[in-house]
């Protein structure tokens, strides 16, 4: 688990403010009981402190909530762009509903047994519907059938300038071979 977790910060700041709360109130007992001296004007200080640390750790925490919200948000809609883009081009290669399931399965890294038992088909039936799927979309395997929507969604990123902010993301040059 992360130092930043939410709930981390979250304990912390209860720790700390169940601190504060003691200090300020021992400095004020203090100082009505004896007077303003150097030690009560010293624990008035990490009082303060300890004030100023639990307003910097709330905003932390509220900080690192919206972060986890923001990319909750940006994981939904990146899983959206692929779901549209798969749907979009197996309706350009005019798939079955079986062949477009078979698609989506093997695309998930499946093998042929896991999808003929997943679809309650025979293994053959399965063969032949990705044979089918790869045919339809020009492709001579699995190995090449993934590498077309790892190309469509970089070329979406590209296009529509990635997830955050407008600007086309910088693709690292290959090193160059000696």
């Amino acid at each position: 688990m992360r130092l930043d977790h939410p709930n981390i910060l979250a304990g912390v700041l209860a720790v700390q403010a169940v601190a504060t709360v003691f200090f300020v109130a021992d400095a004020a007992r203090d100082t009505v009981r004896e007077g303003l001296s150097a030690y009560i004007f010293f624990e008035s200080l990490i009082a303060l402190a300890l004030l100023l640390g639990l307003a910097v750790g709330g905003a932390a925490l509220r900080r690192a909530l919206a972060e986890i919200r923001s990319s909750r948000r940006a994981l939904r809609l990146a899983s959206g762009a692929v779901a549209e883009v798969l749907d979009g081009e197996f309706r350009r290669w005019k798939l079955t509903a079986a062949e477009a399931d078979v698609a989506l399965f093997a695309l998930k890294g499946l093998d042929l047994g896991e999808i003929a038992a997943l679809r309650n088909t025979a293994a053959g039936t399965v063969r032949a519907q990705l044979s089918s799927v790869y045919a339809k979309a020009g492709v001579s395997g699995r190995a090449q059938f993934a590498a077309l929507f790892v190309e469509d969604i970089l070329a979406e990123m590209w296009v529509n300038g990635g997830a955050e902010g407008g600007a086309a993301p910088k693709l690292a040059a290959a090193p160059a071979i000696d």
